[in-house]
């Protein structure tokens, strides 16, 4: 059975684990932040774009990149 690449990447992706803290949509793009250990973790569109130390700075850095995506 040959696999897609969107099923290769969301194998091989990191998924959310740990408490979701906010799903919500930014210019139609799915935002999803989650706390994990220390950190929360902002996907954008189910990719993990980064952690952060707080849920603010999570949610500002996600309204900029998807503000900067919506650019190009």
């Amino acid at each position: 059975m040959t696999k897609s690449f969107k099923q290769i990447r969301e194998l091989t992706g990191r998924k959310p684990s740990g408490k979701q803290v906010l799903n919500t949509k930014m210019d139609r793009i799915p935002v999803k932040i989650t706390k994990e250990r220390n950190d929360f973790v902002v996907y954008i569109d189910g990719d993990r774009l980064d952690a952060y130390k707080t849920q603010r700075e999570a949610e500002k850095m996600a309204k900029e990149f998807v503000k900067q995506y919506k650019g190009k």
